[in-house]
């Protein structure tokens, strides 16, 4: 009986010392009223109950955790822009291609201007969707 008693408040001391070690020092010792005796200032007797020390459900964010959002965001929109690129190297290839068949076949110039047009408003249609994702997640989120 006596271990299990024994056993029962070493738990209670590790969780009611974790609970502890999870608040800063000046949260805990500061806050601690005290009282003048014969020998000096002390503090009072009676221990603070276990649910004083548990903090407020508010929510709060780190500076660290702030700092870790803003680099995923700048990262998140760097990596979306490179889909502008993309549809920058596409036009050029478009009117690269455009430029090639009208040099072998010119009597196509109309119909290969049309399809030249189209490829254009894909590849700069792509590129938009691209950076409006990147602004999405760099003012959005």
């Amino acid at each position: 009986m006596h271990a299990c008693s024994k056993f029962i408040s070493t738990c209670s001391l590790i969780r009611s010392t974790s609970q502890l070690l999870s608040r800063p020092l000046s949260a805990v010792e500061l806050n601690r009223p005290q009282m003048w005796t014969d020998g000096g200032l002390s503090s009072l007797a009676a221990p603070r109950p276990l649910a004083s020390l548990i903090p407020s459900p508010g929510f709060q964010t780190s500076v660290i955790s702030r700092d870790i959002d803003t680099a995923a965001k700048f990262i998140g929109t760097g990596s979306a822009t490179v889909g502008v690129a993309g549809s920058e190297a596409g036009i050029g290839t478009v009117f690269g291609i455009s430029i090639i068949g009208y040099t072998r076949d010119p009597s196509l110039k109309q119909q290969l201007f049309s399809y030249a047009s189209l490829g254009f408003a894909l590849s700069e249609a792509m590129g938009l969707f691209c950076l409006m994702v990147a602004f999405l997640i760099l003012f959005a989120m």
